[in-house]
């Protein structure tokens, strides 16, 4: 499956070239507008790279936590290690392990990519900007001839940007 998206300035360009795609007899199914008015990011399907960043960050830390923890007890009792003495020997395990566990909560948020969603991902989310910008997106989707046809009738228009993506998880 190839996809081809074309960011446009306003709604009547985008469906300018819409029209311009329909009037070639490209199949409208494979052809959608993103933007105020029509299909929303999250409904055309478009990943939010920050809810994926949370995700991946909540699954590392669901077992790197309780990891850190049990790390953090073994290193104290294996080392006999006395860094704790006013806590006793209980108690002295017991802040190695938090110790522990928190170490592998930040390991979590480095290692899942809760960097990028901490300080930004900078050029992340460059359709998802562009339709909070109020532009519209184009995106035609089949094979490489069609996706090549609707590049040839976009290109008359005042593009933005055009891009072609081909996805190789569905061959």
């Amino acid at each position: 499956m190839n996809y081809l998206v074309a960011v446009l300035s306003d709604r009547i360009q985008a469906e300018a070239a819409y029209s311009a795609l329909e009037r070639e007899g490209l199949p409208m199914n494979k052809v959608a507008i993103l933007g105020r008015g029509y299909k929303s990011a999250d409904e055309f399907g478009l990943i939010d790279p920050n809810e994926q960043a949370l995700k991946q960050v909540k699954l590392m830390a669901s077992w790197l936590i309780p990891f850190g923890f049990v790390g953090g007890v073994g290193f104290n009792a294996i080392t006999g290690l006395d860094t704790f003495a006013w806590a006793g020997e209980t108690g002295s395990l017991a802040i190695a392990g938090l110790a522990g566990a928190i170490s592998g909560g930040l390991g979590s948020v480095l290692v899942g990519g809760g960097v990028g969603l901490i300080i930004g991902g900078g050029d992340a989310l460059p359709y998802r900007n562009r339709l909070n910008a109020g532009k519209y997106l184009v995106v035609v989707t089949g094979s490489e001839s069609l996706t090549r046809k609707a590049n040839n009738i976009l290109q008359q228009y005042d593009l933005e940007n055009i891009q072609g993506y081909a996805d190789s998880s569905t061959e």
